[in-house]
């Protein structure tokens, strides 16, 4: 106290110490000049403290009832009518998504599709008459339309407006020696349409290795008339191979040894090497869209014909000329060697086919997913045949339905609630080519293999009951073996598919390459979609008259119906399996050993010459490799419970299929575009290929083509293997 002046200061102990190091050493530069007194606050009246406590009670009993008026109302629990009533108030919960674990899911599918409800079926979608856009097609189209209306599904349709062949006014003709040779019933679609004359060739099959037997024996293929048997490779491809070698015509019939017919039965199919509409080609034929006049590269140049057994044993017992190569006399010419043919047999081939447009209809029904509605798998069937088409497209058509009929049962009845949409499609033109389902890929080329994971065929699914065989994306062969493994045997309940066909080597046993007959592969190679298709096979007459119901039965022991339901199952539970768990089940690791495979018969022909560029297509290799085995790690130490999560990871192993699609070929051109199982010179198959004709000095051989394309390929597995890595800042490419 200072006279009437007071001055109180309060200093705390870390201020001090901050100020002290501030000033450096503790030295304050602004010190007070007059004594330090401590504050005397306890010096305070009993009124004044009285009045303090007031104040404070009277705060806290204002807070208390605050806050007890607002937790009355925080607690209180709304009880809604489905919930049920204890004895004491329970807490609100978020309600879990109910699902059908994966043994309740393959009881329920294999309970609820019956052989009563597929019988039920093929007799309703059998036809004698439904080929591509005629009022029979149509009408099954409506059928169809309106079953996916009656089990709740959404529907819709695509149209297309697409050139066809059919047979002319006047009937195609074949001639030996002058002289007509029976009548001429059947056609080959997107034949030349012209006539032409040259001495008689028997080829065999008509694969690549024939004419490179007949070539070793130095017979000229330059202008003949080339005689050879169906089966083992697609009409388009026997033609394409004639062709290639400058024969001037091809005669295609049904061998007994193949075809179990009468001996006057026609054969029908279509020689356009590739799928879709050829005149429309790496473009929709939507709506008369109007584009630059084009055409296939894969329409051949020849014309091309089939003919019957009775017309073929005409015409080879009277062949001349040196013997047919060891193998190829085991037809219908019994205890006869075959001959090959002179200059003195002449055949005169005539093809009138007419080529008109037709319009056809796909037809869709979908059944959407409950979390990623966008990804969905798609299941498929041809729905038109030029004749009764019994094995063709009936049986697949009424599993599609049957299927469809069983899932949306499964939802509404049993709680199963798929997290991803599954596309119901019935195609048609098929038989010229799967014209309907490669239209449809090119209507929507951009965005398909980005929101579709995964195709399924249901064509041609039951011919016989000699074996079962698959043809599949390697991403699929994981579960298509784990399939068979959990499906009985039709015949033999206390066996599954996986014991009574694999064997000790499932993939030699069941697998196959997908080739230009199967209607997944557009799917696979065109648009980059893991696809799969299966079916009990024998040597079934397909393309003929004779593919009816008691045709079937009797290639399957009468065991169509069961070997129906079996199908079903394979093909319902891969479906499930895609779309019930949180993951797809699509391997990635095995595109692995198929690319170290290419690359091993690669590096084995170029280290010949010290091909430097060898090495980047080992670190392209590996790149994918790294990122595989990364991606399989990521999914061992992932929350699988984490949707978003696990939508990543699903975003990177759609990429794969798509990816190894060459960006540097045109679909124009080049239809088929996957380098591993496509055709055409971006493939490692034909880099390998190419090797060999630059080892063996063969005119066709060009180094610097070579090169370009091997360094293209190179960069499209480098660019699947970043693909698959993830994001950019994921990667780390030294190639």
């Amino acid at each position: 106290m200072e006279g009437d002046n007071s001055h109180v200061e309060m200093k705390l102990s870390s201020d001090m110490d901050d100020e002290v190091d501030a000033n450096g050493g503790g030295e304050n530069t602004n010190q007070h000049n007059h004594p330090y007194y401590p504050s005397k606050l306890n010096q305070r009246s009993p009124k004044t403290i009285c009045g303090f406590v007031i104040g404070i009670l009277f705060l806290f009993i204002i807070g208390y009832l605050i806050g007890y008026l607002s937790n009355r109302n925080t607690d209180k629990t709304e009880i809604k009518s489905n919930c049920p009533v204890f004895n004491e108030i329970a807490p609100v919960r978020a309600e879990a998504v109910y699902s059908l674990d994966w043994s309740d899911l393959r009881a329920l599918l294999k309970k609820k599709l019956t052989t009563l409800n597929i019988n039920t079926n093929l007799r309703e979608f059998s036809s004698a008459s439904h080929q591509a856009g005629s009022t029979g097609d149509e009408a099954l189209a409506n059928k169809i339309m309106g079953k996916f209306k009656t089990f709740g599904m959404s529907t819709w349709t695509d149209e297309h407006y697409v050139k066809i062949h059919e047979p002319g006014s006047s009937n195609n003709r074949v001639l030996f020696r002058g002289n007509v040779v029976e009548t001429t019933e059947g056609y080959l679609a997107y034949s030349a349409i012209k006539t032409v004359q040259g001495a008689a060739l028997y080829a065999h099959y008509g694969r690549a290795e024939d004419f490179r037997r007949l070539q070793d024996r130095n017979i000229d293929v330059n202008g003949k008339v080339v005689l050879v048997r169906a089966g083992l490779l697609s009409f388009a491809e026997k033609v394409a191979n004639a062709a290639s070698l400058n024969a001037s015509a091809v005669l295609i019939y049904p061998d007994p040894v193949n075809y179990s017919i009468k001996e006057d039965t026609a054969l029908f199919g279509h020689v356009h090497l590739g799928t879709g509409d050829p005149y429309t080609p790496g473009f929709p034929s939507f709506n008369h869209t109007q584009f630059p006049p084009a055409q296939s590269s894969g329409l051949p140049s020849i014309p091309a014909q089939t003919i019957t057994i009775k017309q073929a044993t005409a015409i080879m017992s009277k062949l001349g000329g040196r013997t047919s190569p060891d193998g190829w006399s085991d037809g219908m010419l019994r205890d006869t060697m075959y001959s090959l043919g002179d200059e003195g047999d002449i055949i005169t081939v005539e093809v009138n086919n007419v080529l008109i447009q037709k319009k056809i209809h796909n037809v869709f029904g979908v059944i959407k997913g409950y979390m990623d509605a966008d990804r969905y798998i798609v299941i498929g069937a041809q729905r038109d045949a030029w004749g009764p088409g019994y094995a063709r497209s009936t049986v697949g058509t009424s599993l599609l339905v049957e299927l469809a009929r069983t899932i949306t049962d499964m939802i509404k009845n049993d709680g199963f609630k798929p997290k991803r949409s599954i596309v119901f499609a019935s195609w048609s033109a098929g038989e010229f080519g799967s014209v309907g389902a490669t239209e449809w890929l090119e209507g929507y080329l951009t965005s398909l293999n980005m929101k579709m994971f995964s195709y399924i065929s249901l064509d041609e699914v039951i011919s016989g009951f000699d074996s079962f065989k698959a043809t599949a994306s390697p991403l699929l062969y994981e579960l298509l073996e784990s399939t068979m493994k959990q499906v009985s045997s039709p015949v033999d309940a206390t066996k599954s598919l996986h014991e009574q066909f694999a064997g000790s080597n499932w993939e030699k046993s069941v697998m196959e390459p997908m080739g230009l007959s199967h209607s997944a592969y557009p799917f696979q190679t065109f648009s980059g979609i893991p696809s799969i298709s299966f079916r009990f096979t024998s040597s079934y007459p397909f393309g003929t008259i004779e593919d009816t119901d008691q045709t079937l039965e009797r290639y399957t022991s009468y065991n169509t119906l069961k070997l129906a339901k079996t199908a079903g199952e394979v093909v319902g539970l891969v479906t499930l399996r895609l779309v019930h768990d949180h993951l797809l089940k699509l391997n990635v690791a095995k595109y692995t050993s198929v690319i170290r495979s290419y690359v091993s018969q690669i590096r084995s022909k170029v280290e010949s010459w010290s091909y430097n560029s060898l090495s980047w297509l080992l670190s392209a290799q590996g790149s994918y490799d790294r990122a595989a085995s990364a991606l399989i790690s990521a999914i061992r130490n992932s929350d699988l419970d984490d949707m978003e999560q696990c939508r990543i990871i699903n975003n990177r192993i759609m990429r794969v299929e798509g990816s190894l699609l060459s960006p540097y070929v045109s679909p124009r051109e080049s239809l088929f575009r996957h380098i591993l199982l496509g055709s055409g010179s971006h493939t490692l198959a034909a880099l390998v290929d190419h090797l060999e004709a630059i080892k063996g000095g063969h005119e066709s051989a060009d180094i610097d083509q070579f090169k370009n394309q091997f360094a293209l390929a190179t960069w499209t597995i480098q660019g699947c293997a970043n693909a698959l890595a993830g994001e950019v800042w994921d990667m780390d490419n030294e190639i």
